[in-house]
């Protein structure tokens, strides 16, 4: 069954031919494709990411089958970008996976002998935990990363984690298992309890 709706006609237009059309698909769902990748990848490649998203968008247009909502075809492709990135990020490592810089080192030490829950609270602001937490995330292969966000922190499903990745339920599953268990050990090692 087809679904018409407003992304379609326009998609239909630019396969005809019109291809200036397609900045209307952008303008529709720039911030939508922003929190996606916003929410995978560090901030400084967002941008980045989220226009290579719409150039593979773009490129895959022909393969759009109005079965499901544009949107979702859309997210699809955002998060099978953000793996890739995840994927060349990994692969371009030149340092140990638990090598911190300096200044998480040592909020990482500060966090590890704080006397009382006063100072363990100055020191957890959200900005440095969120930087903590990306960099123990890094640690990680790319998907597992990528099934680890998406059912911990953007609390999908496992089916929907599945259906967007590609990937069976069961591998979700057991992606996800695997990452909170690597991570809960890079937590503790670095002496994190409660993670």
């Amino acid at each position: 069954m087809e679904v018409v709706n407003e992304d379609w006609e326009t998609v239909r237009t630019v396969l005809e031919g019109d291809t200036a059309a397609y900045a209307l698909i952008i303008d529709r769902h720039q911030a939508h494709v922003a929190t996606i990748v916003g929410a995978h990848v560090p901030p400084q490649y967002v941008s980045e990411v989220a226009h290579e998203t719409f150039v593979r968008a773009y490129r895959s247009l022909a393969s759009y089958a109005p079965k499901k909502p544009f949107k979702h075809w859309l997210t699809t492709i955002a998060l099978r970008s953000c793996t890739d990135f995840w994927r060349s990020h990994y692969r371009k490592k030149e340092s140990p996976l638990c090598d911190f810089s300096d200044n998480s080192t040592q909020w990482l030490e500060a966090v590890r002998f704080a006397e009382s829950e006063r100072e363990f609270e100055r020191l957890s602001q959200a900005r440095e935990a969120k930087d903590i937490l990306n960099l123990v995330l890094d640690s990680l292969p790319p998907l597992d990363r990528m099934v680890l966000v998406m059912t911990q922190l953007e609390e999908y499903s496992s089916q929907e984690a599945a259906e967007l990745l590609g990937i069976s339920s069961a591998n979700v599953k057991v992606r996800a298992f695997r990452a909170k268990r690597t991570l809960k050990k890079l937590l503790k090692k670095y002496g994190i309890e409660g993670a």
